[in-house]
């Protein structure tokens, strides 16, 4: 079995200035797609009492889209939700006062057929490639970027570019109409289980790009004078949540049993999705990955513009909150 921060010497987890224990029965309303990745998380932490040995209740708040739990954070109606750093930052360099603590490293993967052409990035110049998303999704801006460094592609000239759902995409591409597409993590999975190829995982870009460290691109997001008027509470949910990592990253049968949420159609999809997961739990977050996350604000920002990084094109001092590191 694999185990993470809490099983081994090589990682110990430091919340630190967030001492003591949370009020007993402390709600924490947590805004989640229904399927989404922090939902299987949430079940883990309900299912084992993970939020009531520390003395507070999840409430998960299902909602309908990515869009949808933004503007609920943002009215108050959730305590946290989990979106990216860019949007923090841009949010802070317009008065807000969002900051972040990580969930997952994992981003997503540029996938083809077994029969398609492409093999390496270099392969994608004139191809049909699908894209998850918009023009300024990270992924396609760090894909750009790799792309140009290892071959001199300009994959925003040189290809022939869809913008669409995930679902939209993998029909494209399993129709042929496509000879490639760049996904979310949990879409690549479920490909990958029906035998499409992985060219390279977005991790894999930024590291051909220099970042060496496992920059966690999405994480939980709360306001900071919330972070400040709850500090047990939101200790508390960051010692449940790193136990219900723990949980997943060692246990099979604790994915036999959350399969049902996560949608996998069959057993070999849900390894797949397991295994992704896994990869994707953060294992460090420090003053590496806080300076990896800098650069990489800036290099994004001058490819996507102000579409993605507002008027300022730098990471705004206070998109990390400071207490949490691991």
């Amino acid at each position: 079995m694999r185990r993470i921060a809490a099983a081994g010497a090589a990682l110990v987890l430091a919340v630190l200035a967030l001492a003591g224990n949370a009020r007993a029965a402390d709600p924490l309303r947590v805004g989640v797609l229904k399927f989404g990745t922090v939902s299987w998380e949430l079940d883990v932490i309900r299912q084992h009492g993970l939020d009531t040995a520390e003395g507070f209740a999840v409430e998960p708040v299902e909602l309908a889209s990515t869009p949808a739990t933004l503007v609920a954070l943002q009215a108050g109606s959730v305590d946290t939700v989990v979106s990216d750093w860019f949007w923090v930052s841009r949010q802070r360099a317009s008065g807000a006062d969002w900051t972040f603590f990580p969930f997952s490293t994992a981003v997503g993967a540029l996938v083809a057929a077994p029969q398609s052409p492409v093999r390496t990035l270099a392969d994608l110049k004139g191809r049909r490639l699908g894209i998850a998303g918009s023009a300024v999704d990270k992924s396609w801006l760090i894909l750009r970027a790799a792309a140009a460094q290892q071959s001199g592609l300009d994959l925003e000239r040189d290809t022939d570019k869809s913008f669409a759902a995930p679902p939209l995409l993998d029909a494209e591409l399993a129709a042929g109409r496509l000879d490639a597409v760049l996904t979310y993590w949990p879409f690549a999975a479920r490909l990958e289980a029906r035998g499409m190829r992985q060219i390279m995982s977005v991790g894999d870009a930024m590291h051909a790009l220099g970042f060496e460290s496992a920059v966690p691109m999405v994480g939980y997001v709360v306001a900071e004078h919330w972070a400040a008027a709850h500090r047990p509470l939101l200790a508390a949910f960051v010692r449940a949540s790193r136990r219900a990592e723990e949980l997943l990253a060692g246990s099979d049968e604790e994915w036999t049993r959350i399969a049902a949420r996560t949608g996998a159609h069959d057993a070999a999809e849900l390894v797949k999705l397991r295994d992704a997961y896994r990869a994707g739990i953060p294992r460090h977050w420090g003053d590496a990955e806080r300076r990896d996350a800098e650069r990489l604000y800036v290099l994004l920002a001058k490819i996507g513009g102000e579409a993605l990084a507002g008027p300022v094109p730098l990471l705004q001092p206070g998109t990390f909150l400071d207490d949490v590191r691991y």
